[in-house]
C-alpha cells in the first residue's frame, strides 16, 4: 500500500486504483503536520510500504530514514507542478512509459528521462 504525502493531489488515489494499487493520503488520516521522519514512522506503522512525495527536502532526508526503516521505500515524483486533472494526466504518460517500481530501503526519483532512477 502506498501513501500520498500532502503535495500530491489526493484523486491521484482514484488513478492508482485504477492501476491496481491501493493508496492513501496522509491527509485523509490527518498526517498533514507530521515532519518527514514522524510521517515515515507513522506510515510504517500502518502498514504502507511506500511514500510519494513531490517534496524535494523529503528526498534529501530520505537516506537517513531508510536506514532506520529498510523495508520502506520513498518515491520523489518530479513532474511539473500542473492543476489537477494536468498533473493526471502527466502523472498516467510517464507512468505508461516506465511505471514507478519502489525498492525497499531506496529513494526512487520517477520519472527520469531514462526511466526510473534509484539512489541509496
Amino acid at each position: 500500500m502506498w501513501l500520498l504525502d500532502v503535495n500530491m493531489p489526493s484523486k491521484l488515489v482514484l488513478l492508482l486504483k485504477e492501476l491496481r494499487i491501493e493508496a492513501g493520503t496522509a491527509q485523509a488520516r490527518g498526517w498533514g503536520a507530521l515532519s518527514n521522519s514522524s510521517l515515515v514512522e507513522a506510515t510504517v506503522a500502518a502498514g504502507f510500504s511506500c511514500l510519494l512525495t513531490r517534496d524535494r527536502l523529503f528526498g534529501e532526508s530520505a537516506s537517513r530514514v531508510l536506514k532506520r526503516f529498510p523495508e520502506f521505500s520513498v518515491v520523489l515524483v518530479t513532474l511539473p507542478q500542473l492543476r489537477e486533472q494536468q498533473f493526471l494526466k502527466a502523472f498516467r504518460t510517464a507512468w505508461n512509459r516506465a511505471p514507478i517500481i519502489p525498492l525497499p530501503g531506496q529513494l526512487v526519483v520517477w520519472p527520469t528521462a531514462e526511466g526510473s532512477r534509484h539512489e541509496s
